[in-house]
Protein backbone atom coordinates (compact mmCIF):
# COMPACT_ATOMS: atom_id res chain seq x y z
CA UNK A 1 0.00 0.00 0.00
CA UNK A 2 1.37 3.41 -0.98
CA UNK A 3 2.18 5.91 1.76
CA UNK A 4 0.42 9.23 2.29
CA UNK A 5 1.89 11.81 4.69
CA UNK A 6 -0.37 14.57 6.05
CA UNK A 7 1.50 17.34 7.88
CA UNK A 8 0.25 20.29 9.96
CA UNK A 9 2.03 22.70 12.29
CA UNK A 10 0.16 21.66 15.45
CA UNK A 11 -1.53 18.28 16.09
CA UNK A 12 -4.94 19.78 16.89
CA UNK A 13 -5.17 20.76 13.22
CA UNK A 14 -4.90 17.11 12.20
CA UNK A 15 -7.40 16.15 14.89
CA UNK A 16 -10.03 18.85 14.33
CA UNK A 17 -9.68 20.10 10.75
CA UNK A 18 -9.35 16.62 9.24
CA UNK A 19 -11.57 14.65 11.61
CA UNK A 20 -12.68 11.39 10.02
CA UNK A 21 -10.84 12.09 6.76
CA UNK A 22 -7.60 10.47 7.91
CA UNK A 23 -9.41 7.27 8.89
CA UNK A 24 -11.14 7.23 5.50
CA UNK A 25 -7.87 7.72 3.61
CA UNK A 26 -6.20 5.04 5.73
CA UNK A 27 -8.41 2.49 3.96
CA UNK A 28 -6.67 3.37 0.69
CA UNK A 29 -3.18 4.45 1.79
CA UNK A 30 -0.75 3.88 4.63
CA UNK A 31 -1.39 7.26 6.27
CA UNK A 32 1.21 8.94 8.48
CA UNK A 33 0.24 12.07 10.43
CA UNK A 34 3.11 14.47 11.11
CA UNK A 35 2.97 17.45 13.46
CA UNK A 36 4.34 18.88 16.68
CA UNK A 37 3.86 16.87 19.86
CA UNK A 38 0.62 17.03 21.84
CA UNK A 39 -2.26 15.00 23.28
CA UNK A 40 -3.93 15.00 19.86
CA UNK A 41 -1.28 12.63 18.53
CA UNK A 42 -2.52 9.83 20.78
CA UNK A 43 -6.10 10.64 19.73
CA UNK A 44 -5.09 10.28 16.08
CA UNK A 45 -3.53 6.88 16.68
CA UNK A 46 -6.53 5.61 18.64
CA UNK A 47 -9.43 7.18 16.73
CA UNK A 48 -8.16 7.69 13.18
CA UNK A 49 -6.03 4.54 13.25
CA UNK A 50 -3.01 6.18 11.64
CA UNK A 51 0.70 6.24 12.44
CA UNK A 52 2.11 9.50 13.75
CA UNK A 53 5.54 11.13 13.74
CA UNK A 54 6.64 14.25 15.61
CA UNK A 55 8.33 17.21 13.93
CA UNK A 56 8.23 20.30 16.11
CA UNK A 57 7.31 23.54 14.31
CA UNK A 58 6.54 27.04 15.47
CA UNK A 59 3.80 29.30 14.09
CA UNK A 60 6.07 32.34 14.46
CA UNK A 61 8.74 33.47 11.99
CA UNK A 62 11.81 31.56 13.21
CA UNK A 63 14.34 30.75 10.44
CA UNK A 64 16.65 28.55 12.54
CA UNK A 65 13.83 26.43 14.01
CA UNK A 66 12.23 26.20 10.57
CA UNK A 67 15.44 24.86 9.05
CA UNK A 68 15.74 22.27 11.81
CA UNK A 69 12.14 21.19 11.24
CA UNK A 70 12.70 20.97 7.48
CA UNK A 71 15.79 18.79 7.96
CA UNK A 72 14.00 16.45 10.39
CA UNK A 73 11.05 16.08 8.03
CA UNK A 74 13.40 15.51 5.09
CA UNK A 75 15.10 12.67 6.98
CA UNK A 76 11.72 11.11 7.80
CA UNK A 77 10.68 11.26 4.14
CA UNK A 78 13.90 9.62 2.96
CA UNK A 79 13.14 6.71 5.30
CA UNK A 80 9.40 6.40 4.55
CA UNK A 81 9.49 7.21 0.80
CA UNK A 82 5.83 8.28 0.54
CA UNK A 83 3.88 8.59 -2.71
CA UNK A 84 2.16 11.78 -1.53
CA UNK A 85 2.94 14.53 0.99
CA UNK A 86 -0.06 16.78 1.69
CA UNK A 87 0.44 19.83 3.93
CA UNK A 88 -1.98 22.16 5.71
CA UNK A 89 -1.33 25.46 7.57
CA UNK A 90 1.31 28.01 6.47
CA UNK A 91 4.36 26.84 8.42
CA UNK A 92 3.80 23.16 7.73
CA UNK A 93 3.31 24.20 4.11
CA UNK A 94 6.80 25.60 3.56
CA UNK A 95 8.46 22.97 5.77
CA UNK A 96 6.52 20.14 4.17
CA UNK A 97 6.79 21.19 0.54
CA UNK A 98 10.50 22.11 0.71
CA UNK A 99 11.46 18.87 2.49
CA UNK A 100 9.31 16.79 0.13
CA UNK A 101 10.88 18.50 -2.89
CA UNK A 102 14.39 17.83 -1.62
CA UNK A 103 13.48 14.24 -0.77
CA UNK A 104 12.15 13.61 -4.26
CA UNK A 105 8.53 12.91 -3.26
CA UNK A 106 6.64 12.80 -6.59
CA UNK A 107 3.31 14.27 -5.43
CA UNK A 108 3.47 17.34 -3.20
CA UNK A 109 0.09 18.86 -2.33
CA UNK A 110 -0.64 21.91 -0.19
CA UNK A 111 -4.08 23.03 1.00
CA UNK A 112 -4.61 26.77 1.51
CA UNK A 113 -7.23 27.47 4.16
CA UNK A 114 -7.01 31.17 4.92
CA UNK A 115 -4.08 33.56 4.57
CA UNK A 116 -2.83 35.33 7.70
CA UNK A 117 -0.45 37.32 5.48
CA UNK A 118 -3.39 39.31 4.05
CA UNK A 119 -3.57 41.28 7.31
CA UNK A 120 0.20 41.95 7.41
CA UNK A 121 2.02 45.02 6.13
CA UNK A 122 5.51 46.24 5.25
CA UNK A 123 8.55 43.98 5.56
CA UNK A 124 6.58 41.23 7.27
CA UNK A 125 4.11 41.11 4.37
CA UNK A 126 6.94 40.99 1.83
CA UNK A 127 8.58 38.13 3.73
CA UNK A 128 5.33 36.16 4.04
CA UNK A 129 4.60 36.71 0.33
CA UNK A 130 8.02 35.28 -0.50
CA UNK A 131 7.46 32.23 1.70
CA UNK A 132 4.01 31.69 0.16
CA UNK A 133 5.48 31.74 -3.36
CA UNK A 134 8.20 29.29 -2.31
CA UNK A 135 5.61 26.92 -0.85
CA UNK A 136 3.64 26.89 -4.10
CA UNK A 137 6.83 26.55 -6.16
CA UNK A 138 7.83 23.37 -4.35
CA UNK A 139 4.29 21.96 -4.48
CA UNK A 140 3.04 20.04 -7.52
CA UNK A 141 -0.59 20.98 -6.75
CA UNK A 142 -2.17 23.65 -4.54
CA UNK A 143 -5.72 23.25 -3.22
CA UNK A 144 -7.41 26.55 -2.22
CA UNK A 145 -10.36 25.56 -0.07
CA UNK A 146 -12.63 28.27 -1.49
CA UNK A 147 -13.26 29.95 -4.83
CA UNK A 148 -12.33 33.28 -3.26
CA UNK A 149 -8.90 32.02 -2.20
CA UNK A 150 -8.37 30.59 -5.67
CA UNK A 151 -8.76 34.07 -7.16
CA UNK A 152 -6.73 35.78 -4.41
CA UNK A 153 -3.80 33.45 -5.10
CA UNK A 154 -3.89 34.36 -8.79
CA UNK A 155 -4.31 38.08 -8.10
CA UNK A 156 -1.33 38.07 -5.71
CA UNK A 157 0.78 36.23 -8.28
CA UNK A 158 1.69 33.38 -5.92
CA UNK A 159 1.42 30.74 -8.67
CA UNK A 160 -0.18 29.96 -12.03
CA UNK A 161 -3.71 28.61 -12.55
CA UNK A 162 -2.42 25.24 -13.80
CA UNK A 163 -1.19 24.44 -10.27
CA UNK A 164 -4.50 25.26 -8.58
CA UNK A 165 -7.45 22.96 -8.03
CA UNK A 166 -10.60 23.34 -5.95
CA UNK A 167 -11.70 20.09 -4.28
CA UNK A 168 -15.46 19.71 -4.66
CA UNK A 169 -17.24 23.01 -4.01
CA UNK A 170 -14.82 24.14 -1.32
CA UNK A 171 -13.91 23.21 2.28
CA UNK A 172 -10.98 21.08 3.48
CA UNK A 173 -13.08 18.43 5.17
CA UNK A 174 -16.79 19.15 4.68
CA UNK A 175 -19.14 18.45 7.57
CA UNK A 176 -20.84 15.46 9.16
CA UNK A 177 -24.47 16.58 9.11
CA UNK A 178 -25.57 13.56 11.14
CA UNK A 179 -23.36 14.81 13.98
CA UNK A 180 -24.21 18.49 13.56
CA UNK A 181 -27.95 18.06 13.91
CA UNK A 182 -30.07 20.06 16.35
CA UNK A 183 -32.19 16.98 17.04
CA UNK A 184 -29.19 15.45 18.83
CA UNK A 185 -29.46 18.07 21.59
CA UNK A 186 -32.55 17.48 23.72
CA UNK A 187 -34.71 20.29 25.07
CA UNK A 188 -33.70 19.22 28.56
CA UNK A 189 -30.02 19.68 27.67
CA UNK A 190 -30.75 23.05 26.11
CA UNK A 191 -32.71 24.27 29.12
CA UNK A 192 -29.99 23.11 31.50
CA UNK A 193 -27.27 24.90 29.53
CA UNK A 194 -29.32 28.09 29.38
CA UNK A 195 -29.79 27.95 33.14
CA UNK A 196 -26.05 27.47 33.71
CA UNK A 197 -25.23 30.43 31.48
CA UNK A 198 -27.92 32.73 32.88
CA UNK A 199 -29.95 32.86 29.67
CA UNK A 200 -33.69 33.28 30.15
CA UNK A 201 -36.34 31.64 27.91
CA UNK A 202 -37.16 35.03 26.37
CA UNK A 203 -33.58 35.98 25.52
CA UNK A 204 -32.53 36.32 21.88
CA UNK A 205 -29.05 34.79 21.68
CA UNK A 206 -26.32 35.91 19.27
CA UNK A 207 -23.45 33.42 19.26
CA UNK A 208 -19.85 33.63 18.09
CA UNK A 209 -17.74 30.46 17.84
CA UNK A 210 -14.02 30.62 17.11
CA UNK A 211 -10.76 32.09 18.30
CA UNK A 212 -11.25 35.20 20.44
CA UNK A 213 -8.83 37.37 18.47
CA UNK A 214 -8.77 40.64 16.55
CA UNK A 215 -8.69 38.88 13.15
CA UNK A 216 -12.06 37.29 13.88
CA UNK A 217 -13.72 40.69 14.30
CA UNK A 218 -14.23 40.44 18.06
CA UNK A 219 -13.38 44.11 18.62
CA UNK A 220 -16.13 45.25 16.25
CA UNK A 221 -18.59 42.63 17.49
CA UNK A 222 -18.16 43.62 21.14
CA UNK A 223 -18.61 47.32 20.36
CA UNK A 224 -21.69 46.72 18.19
CA UNK A 225 -23.34 44.46 20.75
CA UNK A 226 -22.55 46.83 23.61
CA UNK A 227 -24.53 49.51 21.75
CA UNK A 228 -27.35 47.08 20.95
CA UNK A 229 -27.74 45.83 24.51
CA UNK A 230 -28.30 49.38 25.76
CA UNK A 231 -31.36 49.83 23.55
CA UNK A 232 -32.71 46.26 23.26
CA UNK A 233 -33.68 44.16 26.26
CA UNK A 234 -33.67 40.36 26.43
CA UNK A 235 -30.59 39.71 24.32
CA UNK A 236 -27.35 37.86 25.03
CA UNK A 237 -24.03 37.61 23.22
CA UNK A 238 -22.53 34.15 23.72
CA UNK A 239 -18.81 33.91 22.94
CA UNK A 240 -17.47 30.37 22.55
CA UNK A 241 -13.75 30.07 21.92
CA UNK A 242 -10.23 30.45 23.23
CA UNK A 243 -7.85 33.40 23.52
CA UNK A 244 -4.54 33.86 21.71
CA UNK A 245 -3.39 36.96 23.56
CA UNK A 246 0.27 36.38 22.70
CA UNK A 247 -0.38 36.21 18.94
CA UNK A 248 -3.44 38.41 18.35
CA UNK A 249 -4.71 40.25 21.44
CA UNK A 250 -7.96 42.18 21.66
CA UNK A 251 -8.04 45.95 22.17
CA UNK A 252 -8.13 47.25 25.78
CA UNK A 253 -11.51 48.87 25.03
CA UNK A 254 -12.86 45.49 23.98
CA UNK A 255 -11.63 43.87 27.16
CA UNK A 256 -13.44 46.57 29.16
CA UNK A 257 -16.70 45.83 27.34
CA UNK A 258 -16.33 42.06 27.82
CA UNK A 259 -15.70 42.56 31.53
CA UNK A 260 -18.42 45.12 32.19
CA UNK A 261 -21.40 44.11 30.04
CA UNK A 262 -23.50 41.57 31.98
CA UNK A 263 -25.23 40.36 28.81
CA UNK A 264 -21.98 39.13 27.25
CA UNK A 265 -21.20 35.54 28.21
CA UNK A 266 -17.73 34.11 27.64
CA UNK A 267 -18.01 30.32 27.61
CA UNK A 268 -14.37 29.68 26.67
CA UNK A 269 -13.22 26.73 24.57
CA UNK A 270 -15.76 23.93 24.21
CA UNK A 271 -14.94 20.53 22.77
CA UNK A 272 -18.56 20.15 21.66
CA UNK A 273 -20.07 23.36 20.30
CA UNK A 274 -23.39 21.82 19.23
CA UNK A 275 -25.29 22.64 22.47
CA UNK A 276 -24.22 26.29 22.14
CA UNK A 277 -25.54 26.46 18.59
CA UNK A 278 -28.74 24.73 19.73
CA UNK A 279 -29.58 27.45 22.28
CA UNK A 280 -28.77 30.34 19.94
CA UNK A 281 -30.79 32.25 17.35
CA UNK A 282 -28.07 33.32 14.93
CA UNK A 283 -24.29 33.04 14.46
CA UNK A 284 -22.39 36.34 14.16
CA UNK A 285 -19.05 35.77 12.45
CA UNK A 286 -17.46 39.13 11.50
CA UNK A 287 -14.04 37.71 10.60
CA UNK A 288 -11.46 39.60 8.52
CA UNK A 289 -10.17 36.59 6.59
CA UNK A 290 -10.95 32.91 6.17
CA UNK A 291 -10.32 29.94 3.96
CA UNK A 292 -13.57 28.05 4.19
CA UNK A 293 -15.01 28.49 7.69
CA UNK A 294 -16.12 25.25 9.37
CA UNK A 295 -18.02 27.26 11.98
CA UNK A 296 -20.44 28.60 9.37
CA UNK A 297 -20.95 25.08 7.99
CA UNK A 298 -21.59 23.72 11.49
CA UNK A 299 -24.03 26.48 12.35
CA UNK A 300 -25.94 25.94 9.13
CA UNK A 301 -26.20 22.21 9.73
CA UNK A 302 -27.63 23.05 13.16
CA UNK A 303 -30.34 25.15 11.44
CA UNK A 304 -28.68 28.39 12.46
CA UNK A 305 -28.45 31.27 9.95
CA UNK A 306 -25.31 33.39 10.03
CA UNK A 307 -24.26 37.02 9.83
CA UNK A 308 -20.91 36.91 8.00
CA UNK A 309 -18.49 39.36 6.44
CA UNK A 310 -18.17 39.67 2.69
CA UNK A 311 -15.01 37.61 2.30
CA UNK A 312 -14.10 34.42 0.48
CA UNK A 313 -15.54 31.27 1.99
CA UNK A 314 -18.17 33.06 4.05
CA UNK A 315 -19.82 34.61 1.00
CA UNK A 316 -19.78 31.21 -0.74
CA UNK A 317 -21.63 29.39 2.05
CA UNK A 318 -24.10 32.19 2.85
CA UNK A 319 -26.58 33.45 0.28
CA UNK A 320 -27.69 36.88 1.43
CA UNK A 321 -31.20 36.87 2.91
CA UNK A 322 -31.64 33.15 2.12
CA UNK A 323 -29.59 31.47 4.88
CA UNK A 324 -28.00 34.50 6.47
CA UNK A 325 -26.76 38.06 5.98
CA UNK A 326 -23.54 39.29 4.36
CA UNK A 327 -22.03 42.53 5.68
CA UNK A 328 -18.86 44.60 5.05
CA UNK A 329 -15.63 43.75 6.88
CA UNK A 330 -14.53 45.76 9.96
CA UNK A 331 -17.82 47.67 10.09
CA UNK A 332 -19.35 48.18 13.54
CA UNK A 333 -22.46 49.88 12.17
CA UNK A 334 -23.13 47.00 9.75
CA UNK A 335 -22.91 44.46 12.58
CA UNK A 336 -25.25 46.56 14.72
CA UNK A 337 -27.75 47.02 11.88
CA UNK A 338 -27.79 43.32 11.00
CA UNK A 339 -28.30 42.25 14.62
CA UNK A 340 -31.09 44.79 15.03
CA UNK A 341 -32.72 43.52 11.81
CA UNK A 342 -32.69 39.96 13.20
CA UNK A 343 -34.51 41.09 16.33
CA UNK A 344 -37.27 42.68 14.25
CA UNK A 345 -37.69 40.13 11.45
CA UNK A 346 -38.76 36.94 13.22
CA UNK A 347 -40.56 35.41 10.21
CA UNK A 348 -37.69 36.03 7.82
CA UNK A 349 -35.20 34.73 10.39
CA UNK A 350 -37.23 31.53 10.73
CA UNK A 351 -37.26 31.13 6.95
CA UNK A 352 -33.47 31.52 6.83
CA UNK A 353 -33.15 28.98 9.62
CA UNK A 354 -35.25 26.47 7.67
CA UNK A 355 -33.08 26.95 4.57
CA UNK A 356 -29.75 26.65 6.37
CA UNK A 357 -29.46 22.89 6.89
CA UNK A 358 -30.65 21.95 3.39
CA UNK A 359 -28.03 24.15 1.72
CA UNK A 360 -25.22 22.60 3.78
CA UNK A 361 -26.46 19.04 3.20
CA UNK A 362 -26.66 19.59 -0.56
CA UNK A 363 -23.16 21.00 -1.00
CA UNK A 364 -20.79 20.19 1.87
CA UNK A 365 -21.28 16.64 3.13
CA UNK A 366 -17.91 15.45 4.46
CA UNK A 367 -18.04 12.16 2.56
CA UNK A 368 -18.40 14.07 -0.73
CA UNK A 369 -15.25 16.10 -0.01
CA UNK A 370 -13.32 12.94 0.97
CA UNK A 371 -14.31 11.12 -2.21
CA UNK A 372 -13.33 14.08 -4.38
CA UNK A 373 -9.92 14.32 -2.70
CA UNK A 374 -9.41 10.56 -3.05
CA UNK A 375 -10.07 10.87 -6.79
CA UNK A 376 -7.33 13.49 -6.94
CA UNK A 377 -4.90 11.22 -5.06
CA UNK A 378 -5.70 8.23 -7.24
CA UNK A 379 -5.25 10.24 -10.43
CA UNK A 380 -1.52 10.38 -9.58
CA UNK A 381 -1.11 6.59 -9.60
Amino acid sequence: MKKLVRITTIPDSLKVLLKGQLKFMNQHYDVIGVSGNGDAMEYLRQNEGIRTEIVEMTRRISPLKDLVATYKFYRLLKIEKPHIVHSHTPKAGIVGMLAAFLAGVPNRFHTVAGMPLLESRGFKRALLNFVEKLTYYFATKVFPNSKGLYHIILEEGFTKANKLQLIGKGSSNGIDISHFNKENISKKEQDQLKKELGITPNDFVFVFVGRMVTDKGINELALAYDKLSKICNNTKLLLVGWRENDLDPLLPETEMILNSNPNIIEAGFQADVRPYFAISNILVFPTYREGFPNVVLQAGAMQLPSIVTNINGCNEIIQHSKNGLIIPVKNVDAILESMTWCLNQHDHLKEMSNNSRDLIAENYQHTYIWEELLKMYQSTE
